[in-house]
């Protein structure tokens, strides 16, 4: 896996694109959620992209402190559906969190987490941290890594 991590401004036009692909087709398509991708916030984040032969399989972005939330955060974690079951999801993870903890330093890290991802992401030290909710139609919880 080829990793790159972007400020917004430092993406080419092909991998804008290939990050807003993947976006729409796994969370508009794949989950059927009509939902506003574009929030204003990947502007101020910055973006890690896995490729594999030049295909974009798996990416997040890292959201600075006070952005989503007074913690810093990491969003849109999304992996290719033809890509999945071959660990890149762990991968992506592991790489978000040490880049995020590069770029904003070592501190609590808080994610708003489908809830039927919770044990995935409990696997990297993130705790259950709210109520369930429900955002765009699907169940989410707050998860808190401190």
């Amino acid at each position: 896996m080829n990793w790159k991590i972007k400020a917004f401004n430092e993406l080419n036009n092909y991998e804008l694109y290939e990050i807003l692909k993947l976006r729409a087709k796994v969370f508009v398509v794949e989950q059927n959620c009509v939902f506003q991708d574009m929030d204003d916030k990947d502007q101020k984040s910055l973006h890690v992209m896995g490729f594999e032969n030049d295909i974009l399989v798996a990416y997040s972005r890292l959201v600075s402190p006070g952005v989503s939330y007074k913690e810093m955060s990491i969003g849109r974690v999304v992996t290719d559906p033809d890509y999945r079951r071959k660990g890149m999801g762990k991968e992506l993870m592991q790489v978000s969190i040490e880049k995020i903890c590069e770029a904003f330093g070592n501190q609590p890290i808080r994610i708003g987490a489908q809830c039927y991802l919770k044990a995935f992401y409990q696997s990297f030290a993130f705790n259950i941290n709210s109520d369930e909710y429900l955002e765009d139609g699907i169940p989410h919880v707050e998860m808190l890594r401190i």
